[in-house]
């Protein structure tokens, strides 16, 4: 089992703040079966007075014997601006790529309203609701649009001073679809720009296409380089 790290890059720039973070995850293993798996994900945050934009991609990868057995991108945007200390307006566009998840590809958009519920200097909790549309096209080429409401929590808590455990959940409550995920995350730093990372995400959807499982579990472990 070998698990790498790739890097980011953080500057500041006429009173801009720029930040980045970047993670690598390898698993692999020889003999009886030849498996490997590549989890990669990369995010960059620009802050500049009201505004905030993130942007962020998502890649698995998993090869068993020379064949592929999962394949996912996912690409993210999101733009917030502050009302005031705790409260916001954001707009999130989401694109997916999953190839075995019996669509060729999905894109959601939403818009709404966001509040840091709990403010405190080891403890963070933001909660976001908002409406939008999903556009989603199947493996046999057949196209699906509905409208959507978009709800979303984040709790961060620094458990020490070189640990931080997280909890991310969202729920897009399609007419058709309802696609819900969790992911809790510890992170524990190694040094100051590097830490070690174990994640454990659950995603359910509620409607799929025949012979997919409605429920997909990941866990993954990962190096973060930070500044």
């Amino acid at each position: 089992m070998g698990v790498l790290a790739a890097g980011a890059a953080a500057a500041q720039d006429g009173g801009a703040v720029w930040s980045g973070e970047a993670e690598l995850g390898i698993v692999a293993t020889e003999g009886n079966t030849e498996t490997q798996t590549i989890n990669a994900k990369a995010k960059a945050v620009n802050e500049r007075d009201k505004w905030k934009h993130q942007a962020s991609v998502d890649a698995l990868n998993t090869e068993d014997n020379d064949t592929t057995t999962a394949e996912r991108y996912t690409l993210t945007g999101k733009t917030s601006y502050k009302l005031s200390v705790r409260d916001y307006l954001f707009g999130i566009v989401t694109y997916e790529d999953d190839r075995f998840s019996g669509y060729d590809w999905r894109a959601s958009e939403a818009v709404g309203y966001g509040r840091r519920v709990i403010a405190q200097e080891d403890l963070e909790l933001d909660l976001e609701a908002g409406v939008g549309a999903r556009q989603s096209k199947l493996d046999n080429g057949t196209e699906e649009d509905e409208g959507l409401i978009r709800l979303y929590g984040l709790l961060a808590w620094d458990v020490s001073d070189t640990s931080k455990f997280t909890q991310e959940l969202s729920s897009e409550i399609g007419e058709d679809t309802t696609i819900s995920k969790s992911v809790t995350g510890l992170k524990s730093q190694i040094n100051g720009s590097l830490a070690m990372k174990l994640t454990y995400s659950v995603k359910h959807v509620s409607d799929v296409p025949p012979g997919i499982e409605k429920v997909d579990r990941e866990t993954a472990v990962t190096l973060v380089y930070s500044f």
